[in-house]
């Protein structure tokens, strides 16, 4: 029986494994880079060892050094987690060399599902269907075709093609990220990505539990999950999970893992691979089900038997969101800081199944977390379950909108747009969902009035922290003037662009008048007043309260509730309307550095994967200057104008941060 489990994985993941084994006894050993010392997981295990692997992402995936780490601590088993090493049949086989129990499926297993492309071939001996393959471009008989890693999971790597005269590029593109062999396959056009999560024991039981709509996806990563899917009818669900079954014996499986298809409208469907993992959307399953399926994981790992004879009915709808560390208005960058505040209202629960409908939290940060680049952007799982799909999504995109996230850019905004979008309430999902609807990547707190009536609390709150403080006539109310004279100013860096805030209190400590401009007339012009502060155009509003933290204000008759949250210069304003975050500017700014002419600075943090140019080389405009790799994916920095390198500070393998010099090229 496992003793002592060692959890070769980080944030949300650790934590989830830990709870289950809280509950049934098991003690729990974390291992950790030195970026994640003080992370939540680190903390919640009984042991915890540091991992001297180098870079953050690459202490993780040190197998000779997470087992050195069990054997000291004295661990009889090891959990993989969900990432790259619960796929590395070595690993897995260096685990029981040591003589400890591996939480995964069998080396052997791991071995034949290396490659996708063997794979299938197995799978379809075994009549299940799947889509054809080609490995050399010249056979590849019509486009688009979808180029993927023979390895590998999550997404990394994939690319679509849809003329040949650019197939050769994205081949050699992908064999450099994924580092292995690629093949291609049809490209299929909206069509729905459906998963039959599975388990198997070594006593024959394949028991599959329901399915899972996994459509809304970025980058070929999926961010939002449901169980049951809105497509899948309950004999489509029969024949999908049969055809897992028939797919999980013919590779011999064993453990917990899912079954992935692609579903077209008419109901054909086709095999995709075998994730040898407990996903990290399993959350929904546990919720429909009612089975705590870690737990179940540690018991197959023991050699015991499933306890249920067949597939467990399925109670009422549950989705999933992940939020994502990310922007999704600039091409999913990667976002990285301090994480000042991270509050999700009406949880009922965390990291295991829940005893009735309500809301679950997995996350992997806390108030205060520092968020680094890693593999992973996900910050935290969201999960809400209720007896209908449509209950389910409202509960969830209004959790969405309370929530409060500061610090760091995130795809929450996105997220609770997709929710409420008419074609996802409709059901009507496709793996392009995204691409094909670009009204979801809109802010929440968009409308003139919302930016600008959250500028005005934001100013308010300012000033009534300064007052709390004062040393001198701190009674007074803000702004208080006994002969009335100018306004009360401040600058704000807001979403579009830089915005000034005046208001006038009168005597009484009421508010006589407010107004908000864009500071530059070429800038988006926030109240459309121009550069007069004129009085006029906006909504008539009464202070109701105004505190540091905390400002009511009545808009047009009706009350609003405005949070305020400042951190340094930054002021987090969370309200019904959604959050935005200002920065204030200051009355008397330092100079600033200029960068020189020509300079290329890093759009993101990440590592420098390629430079294929040096000082002094004359390049063209839009040429391949050199690749960022971030989140497993290849971000290329293109020359921007004709020119020649100038400098280039840089060198493969450099770890680079947000707004760092990569390159300065002069230009022609």
């Amino acid at each position: 029986m496992i003793r002592r489990l060692l959890v070769a994985d980080r944030g949300e993941t650790a934590r989830r494994v830990f709870a289950t084994c809280r509950l049934v006894g098991i003690e729990t050993v974390a291992v950790y880079s030195d970026a994640d010392s003080d992370a939540p997981h680190v903390a919640e295990a009984d042991y915890a060892v540091r991992l001297d692997g180098g870079t953050p992402a690459a202490a993780y995936l040190r197998g000779d050094l997470i087992i050195t780490a069990a054997q000291r601590t004295g661990a009889n088993a090891i959990h993989p987690g969900n990432g790259l090493l619960a796929e590395d049949a070595d690993f897995a086989a260096a685990v029981a060399d040591a003589g400890m129990i591996w939480v995964g499926a069998p080396a052997k297993t791991l071995g034949v599902l290396r490659s996708k492309r063997e794979t299938k071939e197995l799978v379809a001996e075994a009549r299940v269907p799947v889509l054809p393959t080609f490995t050399e471009p010249s056979k590849v008989p019509g486009y688009p075709v979808l180029i993927k890693p023979d390895t590998g999971s999550g997404g990394a790597g994939m690319r679509v093609v849809r003329d040949a005269a650019t197939l050769a590029e994205a081949i050699a593109s992908t064999r450099r990220e994924a580092g292995c062999d690629v093949f291609c396959e049809p490209y299929l056009d909206e069509v729905r990505h459906i998963e039959i999560p599975i388990l198997a024991d070594e006593h024959g039981s394949v028991v599959p539990f329901g399915e899972r709509e996994c459509s809304v996806q970025r980058r070929y990563q999926q961010i939002i999950e449901e169980t049951p899917s809105p497509a899948v009818d309950p004999a489509l669900r029969e024949e999908l999970c049969r055809a897992a079954i028939i797919a999980v014996r013919a590779i011999g499986y064993v453990g917990a893992g899912a079954v992935e298809f692609l579903l077209d409208a008419e109901g054909d469907f086709w095999f995709l691979e075998l994730t040898p993992t407990l996903q990290a959307e399993h959350a929904v399953t546990e919720c429909v089900s009612g089975y705590d399926l870690v737990r179940l994981q540690l018991l197959v790992a023991e050699g015991g038997v499933l306890p249920m004879p067949g597939p467990p009915p399925i109670r009422g709808h549950a989705i999933e969101v992940r939020i994502c560390a990310e922007d999704p208005a600039y091409a999913w960058l990667p976002a990285s800081g301090t994480l000042h505040r991270f509050a999700v209202p009406d949880v009922a629960g965390a990291f295991r199944p829940l005893p009735q409908p309500g809301l679950r939290l997995d996350a992997g940060v806390e108030d205060g977390s520092v968020i680094g680049v890693h593999p992973d952007a996900t910050l935290a799982k969201l999960i809400a379950w209720a007896p209908t799909r449509q209950e389910a999504a409202r509960m969830l995109a209004s959790a969405l909108t309370r929530t409060q996230l500061h610090g760091v850019a995130t795809n929450r905004d996105l997220l609770v747009r997709v929710l409420r979008h008419h074609s996802f309430r409709t059901g009507d999902l496709d793996t392009g969902f995204l691409d094909r609807r670009p009204e979801v990547f809109a802010p929440l707190l968009s409308a003139v009035d919302a930016v600008r009536i959250s500028c005005l609390a934001a100013a308010l709150a300012g000033a009534a922290g300064r007052r709390a403080t004062a040393t001198v006539l701190g009674s007074l109310p803000s702004g208080w003037r006994n002969v009335p004279s100018g306004s009360q100013t401040a600058v704000y860096d807001g979403p579009a662009g830089p915005v000034e805030v005046g208001y006038r209190m009168n005597r009484h400590g009421e508010l006589a008048g407010w107004w908000v401009r864009a500071v530059d007339p070429e800038e988006l012009d926030l109240a459309g007043l121009g550069q007069a502060p004129v009085v006029d155009d906006h909504p008539e509003t009464v202070v109701v309260a105004a505190g540091d933290e905390r400002v009511v204000l009545d808009v047009n008759g009706i009350r609003l509730t405005f949070n305020v949250h400042r951190v340094g210069e930054v002021s987090y304003v969370d309200s019904p309307e959604g959050s935005v975050a200002l920065r204030e500017l200051s009355r008397f700014p330092l100079p600033a550095p200029e960068a020189a002419e020509g300079s290329l600075i890093a759009p993101l943090p990440g590592a420098v994967r390629r430079v294929l140019v040096v000082p002094g080389q004359r390049v063209r405009a839009g040429e391949l200057l050199l690749t960022l790799e971030a989140m497993k994916l290849e971000h290329p920095v293109h020359a921007p104008s004709a020119g020649v390198v100038a400098s280039l500070p840089v060198h493969p393998g450099a770890e680079v941060d947000t707004g760092e010099l990569l390159a300065v090229l002069d230009p022609e």
